[in-house]
């Protein structure tokens, strides 16, 4: 059995006023994330993309097995082959798999099947949910509270890229099995989600929607 080995923590305790301060802070800018369907063709620079994805790596997962994986799309030509897929699974959502109150609660945001995003913004990255892990020896080790964890992931890596000045949106078509033949990912791989990366365009505009005050979001006992 493997001994657990340790290390001293590295945390920076802060004061008081000090934490509050950040807190609102960061509040406030997480308050002004939305999502964008309109982007510029702009290029993002690697690092930004890169220190986000390190960010993301960081979150915490089941047994430690880090269940995901990340694909970073650049490509012109691999990002026209998603898109095609992408928007042949949202015409078949929107014709005939979503309910008409699915469609209702869709309709104040103005989506359709049409993606022009995924060929406009300069980065896609794929997130996918590993099953399974390889130790040295090639056998298979089961990871565990998969979907919890890449969530987890994955809010850490919008949170990275707007903190860095990226705007994101999360695409998710179902389902999404064309991603693991476009990209080359393994059939123990599960598609789960698509995020799109970018600066928005000038004219971007998004829906005048609010969130929940905190007095209808958490409750304090």
């Amino acid at each position: 059995m493997t001994v657990p080995r340790f290390l001293p923590l590295d945390f920076t305790e802060r004061p008081a006023a000090e934490m509050s301060e950040r807190a609102a802070l960061f509040s406030e800018l997480m308050r002004r994330r939305r999502t964008v369907r309109h982007f510029d063709a702009r290029p993002i620079p690697d690092d930004v993309i890169e220190h986000a994805l390190i960010a993301a790596g960081s979150a915490p997962s089941g047994a430690n097995r880090q269940p995901w994986h990340f694909v970073v799309v650049t490509e012109a030509a691999k990002k026209a082959a998603i898109r095609e897929a992408a928007e042949k699974e949202e015409r078949e959502f929107y014709s005939r798999r979503a309910s008409k109150e699915w469609l209702e609660a869709l309709e104040p945001l103005g989506t359709d099947a049409d993606k022009p995003f995924l060929t406009t913004a300069p980065v896609l990255i794929a997130i996918f949910l590993r099953r399974f892990n390889l130790d040295a020896e090639g056998k298979r080790l089961k990871n565990y509270y998969t979907a919890e964890s890449v969530g987890i992931a994955t809010g850490m890596l919008i949170t990275a890229l707007h903190y860095a000045g990226v705007a994101t949106l999360t695409h998710t078509p179902s389902p999404m099995r064309f991603l693991n033949d476009l990209l080359d990912r393994p059939p123990d791989e599960r598609a789960f989600l698509l995020l799109v990366a970018g600066y928005p365009s000038r004219d971007a505009e998004v829906p005048d929607i609010g969130k929940y005050p905190l007095r209808e979001l958490a409750t304090f006992v």
